[in-house]
């Protein structure tokens, strides 16, 4: 598959993508922070090294920038502890916490400083290789689990089904940040500064070589 294309093309059609003051204003911090000296706010710094490499598992270097070039894994950590809800955070730490968990099993090793790239890929890729009826299934126990929690309910999630949610929702958190990341949105997207000139009936072919347009 070629990420770079469907990255030009797909629509905004993630659940979470709502312009916000408060999402806008984490994407601009976003622009200019070194992330070599980053210091995570949400997560810890060995979960934060981690989210770096998870992140350009998912969108690496090619012939455009990796995500943790254009600082996603600083606004995943920014959104996660500025814009989600208590349960949000906690279920994303969990979550992360139960990859973690099996990528240290598989690899033997025993921190999470010391996990590569390719100890994280296979989890990751074990993760979200489901059939869509499974991903039904598990997207079913997931929204039973966190409704459960919201009510103060006891509830369990098995291990299986709560990687699946932390590899599902951070493949999604990656594709959203770099979408809304300045340089993808000046370099790889279609982009026409505000106001521009407005075309009602234009063809997409042919005002934006079918590229989705930037934010």
């Amino acid at each position: 598959m070629d990420r770079r294309r469907v990255l030009k093309n797909m629509g905004l059609s993630l659940g979470y993508m709502v312009a916000t003051p408060t999402l806008l204003g984490i994407v601009q911090s976003c622009k200019s922070e070194p992330a070599i000296t980053w210091t995570p706010e949400f997560l810890t710094q060995d979960e934060g090294n981690v989210l770096t490499k998870l992140v350009d598992i998912i969108i690496p270097k090619t012939d455009t920038l990796s995500a943790s070039e254009v600082n996603v894994n600083i606004f995943i950590d920014k959104f996660a502890n500025d814009v989600m809800e208590k349960e949000q955070q906690d279920f994303f730490k969990m979550s992360m916490g139960k990859f973690l968990d099996k990528s240290l099993a598989d690899s033997g090793k025993e921190k999470a400083i010391d996990l590569t790239a390719e100890d994280l890929e296979t989890v990751l890729s074990s993760s979200l290789k489901y059939s869509k009826d499974d991903q039904i299934k598990m997207n079913e126990s997931i929204t039973s689990y966190t409704e459960a929690l919201v009510e103060g309910k006891t509830s369990a999630l098995d291990d299986e089904t709560t990687r699946f949610a932390f590899a599902n929702n951070l493949r999604g958190l990656t594709i959203w940040g770099y979408k809304a990341s300045e340089y993808v949105g000046e370099e790889v997207l279609a982009y026409l500064p505000v106001p521009g000139e407005y075309i009602a009936c234009g063809d997409v072919q042919e005002l934006t070589g079918g590229k989705a347009w930037s934010l």
